[in-house]
């Protein structure tokens, strides 16, 4: 019986520990929406009674397609553009209801706009131009749908807009039917900069370059060194550390808070969380 009851006892710690550990591993596996928004932060907007304002900025992106209409951030309704092989398709109406909950009060103190034909108004829709600056607000993805969705808002004062209007819209990245699932953060990251890049006045990419000059002047030296000898490779789940070790000092490093950027000469290497989880 002491056997039998030492086996089933072993048994059951085996199972548990496959589990366990299978789930830690699983746990520490970032999603696509978590490195998502490790690259971009939200913006937030709030409201008086003199209007709305951005209260807090996120990250800078710069249109570089047209096809997007916004609509003043206001109105409660939204328009929604769909971004699928290179192309800016049609805008639809939509219901925000973000917005909705963000506009209660100012809504109170003016008349807001609600239905679709406001939403369509030539007279306050805004076609945003190549070169415009916008910030993100929110991001969601769907897996089922095989879409990113980003609603965006104008940043007037970098657009130098007067009077500010802070005209929004959506966003849907649309991607092949069953593929976004199996797609790593760094292509869908790669397809979203196709339409919305990472403005190089955001003060991250300052950051950036301030740390690229120091990697150049500590760098040169780590790079002759690797002349001549034999291929490095590089592994997901690899530190930082790891990395500079096999491949030396980048040239350039984005640093997104849990999300950091190595730029090599032909080499681009994402960390989470201090870790590699893409490489291209």
């Amino acid at each position: 019986m002491s056997q039998r009851f030492a086996a089933v006892v072993a048994t059951v710690a085996l199972f548990l520990g496959v589990v366990v550990g299978g789930s830690l591993a699983w746990a520490q596996a970032p999603t696509l929406a978590e490195q998502l928004a490790a690259q971009y932060k939200l913006a937030k907007l709030g409201s008086d009674s003199s209007g709305y304002s951005i209260t807090e900025e996120g990250t800078l992106l710069a249109v570089q397609k047209g096809g997007i209409i916004g609509v003043p951030y206001k109105n409660t309704l939204t328009r929604t553009a769909t971004f699928q092989d290179g192309t800016v398709h049609a805008s639809d109406v939509s219901n925000n209801s973000a917005a909705q909950k963000v506009g209660k009060l100012f809504c109170g103190l003016h008349k807001c706009p609600t239905t679709p034909d406001a939403a369509n108004d030539e007279r306050t829709t805004k076609l945003f131009k190549v070169g415009d600056k916008v910030y993100p607000t929110k991001i969601d993805v769907n897996l089922d749908k095989d879409q990113v969705v980003m609603a965006i808002v104008a940043c007037d004062t970098c657009n130098k807009t007067d009077p500010p209007t802070y005209n929004k819209a959506n966003v849907v990245f649309q991607f092949a039917k069953g593929t976004l699932a199996k797609t790593a953060a760094g292509p869908v990251e790669d397809t979203i900069g196709q339409l919305l890049t990472i403005s190089e006045d955001t003060g991250q990419q300052d950051q950036s370059g301030q740390q690229q000059g120091q990697a150049q002047g500590q760098g040169q030296g780590q790079s002759q060194q690797q002349q001549g000898g034999e291929p490095q490779t590089i592994q997901m789940g690899m530190t930082m550390d790891q990395v500079q070790g096999a491949l030396g000092q980048p040239q350039k490093i984005v640093n997104l808070g849990p999300k950091q950027i190595y730029v090599y000469k032909d080499l681009k290497v994402t960390f989470f969380g201090g870790k590699v989880v893409d490489v291209q």
